[in-house]
């Protein structure tokens, strides 16, 4: 559940905040609705005539003064949004960010390689991850993100955000998606509208990999896919067809790994199902 810090009109937004969890007010200027835990994304609003920042850099907002804030999964305690008016008065709002537990998952059977990458394995790693980072830095003004989210796929989850991952006995980075086991060739369909801004056949630890952006540069990214349905520039609609389950890339059998970013931050795709549910 959120917690709200308690300022200006303290115990009023103390008392809002429990009529509607998950919604939370600093002040009569700004809200947040999410859960602030480490991971999440909240969709903040602010009153017309201010300008909103975070960590130094001036947020997009929505023609309606809604705005993204992404988390990250080893986020600060307290997260920090500066607002400045129209006449250039300026103000910090300070949130109490919840920390998390993150599970261990060891992970045996994937391929060795995938494990321990030769020098030449390194080098296409290398750009592999330049063309994913090219492709998140692309600007889709419009707030596809209000219109909602849904799963991409329906199946068990078997892999979660923020897990540590140890590969075939040896510690590597921790998960940043959500696994849904499926059999291959599976449609997956699009969580939310969006433009395709990324589709790469066989990249190196995800195989097929496919990026689309929902506007604000918030993310989805679908991996170890068997089939890419789609074509970079694309628009689609929550609920089309987009991708096929596979196995490709470091997995051991055939699943979905959904992950999402929000700028260069990971956040946990289970998260933004609740901060940003269906209309």
């Amino acid at each position: 559940m959120t917690k709200c810090a308690i300022n200006k009109t303290g115990l009023w937004s103390a008392f809002l905040w429990l009529l509607a969890p998950g919604l939370c007010f600093a002040g009569e200027i700004i809200s947040f609705q999410g859960d602030l835990t480490q991971g999440s994304l909240v969709l903040g609003a602010v009153d017309p005539g201010y300008a909103v920042s975070y960590r130094g850099e001036r947020l997009k907002l929505a023609v309606n003064g809604q705005f993204l804030v992404g988390l990250g999964r080893d986020a600060a305690a307290v997260m920090e949004v500066s607002l400045v008016n129209l006449d250039g008065d300026a103000s910090t709002h300070r949130f109490d960010v919840r920390e998390r537990v993150y599970n261990i998952q060891s992970v045996d059977g994937v391929p060795q390689r995938t494990v321990s990458p030769t020098n030449d394995d390194m080098a296409r790693i290398k750009r592999d991850a330049l063309v994913v980072k090219r492709a998140r830095e692309t600007m889709v003004d419009r707030a596809h993100f209000l219109g909602g989210f849904s799963v991409p796929i329906e199946g068990p989850i078997t892999g979660v955000y923020g897990s540590q991952r140890i590969y075939n006995g040896v510690p590597k980075n921790p998960h940043y998606g959500v696994d849904y086991a499926a059999s291959t060739g599976t449609i997956v369909r699009a969580p939310a509208a969006g433009i395709i801004t990324m589709a790469e056949i066989d990249l190196f630890y995800s195989g097929g990999t496919l990026i689309m952006d929902h506007g604000h540069r918030l993310t989805s990214s679908f991996l170890h896919l068997s089939a890419i349905l789609v074509q970079v520039g694309e628009s689609v609609e929550r609920g089309d067809p987009i991708a096929r389950v596979g196995a490709t890339g470091r997995a051991t059998g055939p699943h979905l790994d959904w992950r999402m970013n929000w700028r260069d931050v990971r956040v946990d795709p289970q998260l933004v199902l609740k901060a940003l549910p269906l209309e």
